[in-house]
């Protein structure tokens, strides 16, 4: 079966699949405000390109589908900027559960959340957590720069900007890549005020101040040192990480025996 996509196959042949120990993927991104020169998709164009990659080479080596990317998100922190469609976090974490939950009684029993946007990423994890609780599965997360960010350092990808960043230099690389038309580069700034503590602190710890999570004016850096060839070398070390990331996180379920 070479079909990776969910959303392509019947019942039969997903319950099938589901039946026989086929992990499930399913891509969190958002719908938001990226500064002046990004469209509101940006999370879901990359996280569309990334985890479709992935899977799609994850896929020669392990039983693998992907669901739909699940494009509205929990961001909140962007809507005074407009431009932005979001969940409450209370809803957000309900929907991720409601999701994890159609998925096992559908009979899935390898359950994998990969995000592309940093506001989904606690209630990601809670949800994770709460099914591997209450059901006899396996479960697993992660947030695509969490697993490519000793490659990205050693591509220098902080070179163009914050890695991830918001509406930075990275993620307008990454866009310039997938969709140049949908990049304003007449509005491309080349001086903006980097805040100290957007990055701060050890993993795990958390930082931050009302009206500006996100960076000054909704975006966290200057993106003038962007191009779509930085973009494409960033994107397929993101997707070659993800992937093996993938086969690694399912292998491991494997071994593990049965639940």
């Amino acid at each position: 079966m070479n079909e990776f996509h969910m959303h392509h196959l019947t019942r039969e042949m997903i319950s099938q699949r589901a039946k026989g120990g086929c992990a499930i993927v399913v891509p969190l991104a958002a719908t938001e405000q990226h500064g002046p020169h990004l469209p509101v998709y940006t999370d879901s164009l990359i996280c569309e390109h990334v985890v479709s990659g992935a899977v799609r080479q994850a896929a020669e080596t392990v039983d693998i589908l992907v669901s739909p990317v699940l494009t509205i998100g929990c961001s909140e922190h962007h809507l005074s900027f407009g431009g932005t469609l979001s969940y409450s976090s209370a809803t957000y974490l309900q929907m991720l559960r409601d999701v994890g939950e159609s998925l096992v009684t559908g009979g899935f029993r390898k359950i994998i959340f990969v995000n592309a946007h940093g506001g989904n990423a606690p209630m990601m994890l809670q949800t994770v957590n709460d099914l591997v609780v209450k059901h006899p599965i396996w479960g697993a997360s992660t947030s695509y720069w969490s697993v490519s960010g000793a490659a990205l350092d050693e591509l220098q990808a902080s070179e163009v900007g914050l890695v991830p960043g918001h509406a930075g230099g990275f993620e307008t690389a990454a866009v310039m890549a997938l969709r140049p038309d949908l990049v304003r580069t007449d509005r491309l700034e080349t001086v903006h005020v980097i805040r100290d503590w957007i990055h701060t602190g050890a993993p795990g710890t958390f930082i931050g101040k009302h009206g500006e999570l996100t960076g000054q004016d909704g975006y966290t850096d200057a993106p003038y040192q962007a191009t779509a060839a930085a973009g494409r070398i960033y994107l397929d070390a993101i997707t070659k990480c993800v992937a093996d990331w993938l086969v690694t996180t399912i292998q491991a379920m494997e071994n593990g025996g049965e639940i």
